[in-house]
C-alpha cells in the first residue's frame, strides 16, 4: 500500500527580517483529527503522538532544520525563561526535557533551530533583538500576563545577549481578543492588584470583558520598547477558529497553535 504524504503545513508568516523566519501555524496542513485538526504539533493537549510525529517532521522540512532542532517547552503559565545555547544541543534527551519543564518562555541566539510557544487563546508573543541576532518567544495567559512575564523575557535577553529595549521587535499573535475573553472577578482583580490601567484594559458587559493582547503591549512598551516596533495581528482565536485554535471554544482537548522562530 502506499504511504500516504504528510500535507505542507500553512504558517501565517511574520515579516521581521530577511535572515528570520517568524510565523504562527494555522490548523492546515496537518494529519491531526478532530478537534485536533489539523496541524498540532502540541503533545500535551491528547492529541494522537503518531499524528504530532508526522505534523513535527512535516514542520521542521518546510523550516529546513532538522527534527531535534524544534524546541518548545512544557508551559506552566508561569514567568520561567530559559536560555536555548548550543550547548543545549549536547545534552541527553531527558536533560533538555527536563530543562524545558515549568518553563513559559524560551530565548536563543543560535541558528538554524525553531524556539515556539503553544497557545490556543493566550497571547504568543516574539520578541526579536536585530542588532544582537537574538530572538525570544514568550506564552502569555492571563497568570503570565499578571505576573509580566514580558518583563522577564526582555530581561533575560539583555542579561544573556545585551539587548536593548529601543531596538527590540515585537510581534502580538494571535489570541483571543476582549469581546470573547469573559472573566470573573477573580481574574479582574489580580489585574487591577497588579497596577493596570482597568479603564484601558477591561470593560463591563454582563461580566468583566478584559483586553490581554492590549495588555501584552502595554508590557512591551514599558520595557522600553517603542510601540512603532510591535505588530499586533489583531486576530482572535475565538472568532476564527476556522483558521486558529481556541480552547474556550473547541474545548482544552483541541490542538495548539505553534508561534514560532528561527534564525538564519
Amino acid at each position: 500500500m502506499r504511504k500516504m504524504k504528510t500535507p505542507e503545513p500553512q504558517l501565517y508568516y511574520y515579516d521581521l527580517a530577511p535572515n528570520v523566519t517568524a510565523f504562527s501555524s494555522t490548523r492546515h496542513g496537518g494529519v491531526s483529527e478532530g478537534n485536533y485538526a489539523s496541524f498540532n504539533v502540541n503533545s500535551y493537549s491528547g492529541d494522537d503522538p503518531e499524528h504530532i510525529a508526522q505534523n513535527r517532521r512535516a514542520l521542521c522540512k518546510l523550516l529546513h532544520i532538522k527534527p531535534d532542532r524544534l524546541i518548545m517547552p512544557h508551559q506552566v503559565h508561569g514567568t520561567g525563561v530559559t536560555q536555548i545555547s548550543k550547548t543545549f544541543f549536547l545534552l541527553s534527551e531527558d536533560i533538555r526535557r527536563t530543562a524545558l519543564e515549568g518553563i513559559d518562555a524560551l530565548i536563543t541566539n543560535v541558528p538554524g533551530i525553531c524556539i515556539g510557544v503553544s497557545t490556543a487563546d493566550c497571547i504568543p508573543i516574539i520578541i526579536y533583538d536585530p542588532e544582537h541576532h537574538a530572538a525570544g518567544v514568550v506564552h502569555s495567559g492571563w497568570r503570565g500576563t499578571v505576573a509580566n512575564i514580558v518583563e522577564a523575557a526582555v530581561a533575560a535577553m539583555a542579561r544573556s545577549y545585551h539587548s536593548k529595549s529601543e531596538s527590540l521587535l515585537a510581534v502580538i499573535g494571535p489570541g483571543i481578543s476582549r469581546r470573547n475573553f469573559e472573566v470573573g472577578d477573580d481574574v479582574y482583580e489580580p489585574f487591577a492588584a497588579a497596577g493596570y490601567p482597568m479603564e484601558a484594559i477591561a470593560e463591563r458587559m454582563d461580566k468583566w470583558h478584559i483586553d490581554l493582547p492590549n495588555c501584552c503591549q502595554l508590557q512591551l512598551e514599558s520595557t522600553g520598547i517603542p510601540s512603532a516596533n510591535i505588530r499586533l495581528t489583531d486576530i482572535c482565536t475565538y472568532d476564527q477558529t476556522d483558521d486558529f485554535f481556541s480552547a474556550r471554544k473547541l474545548g482544552t482537548s483541541s490542538g495548539r497553535i505553534l508561534t514560532g522562530i528561527v534564525l538564519r
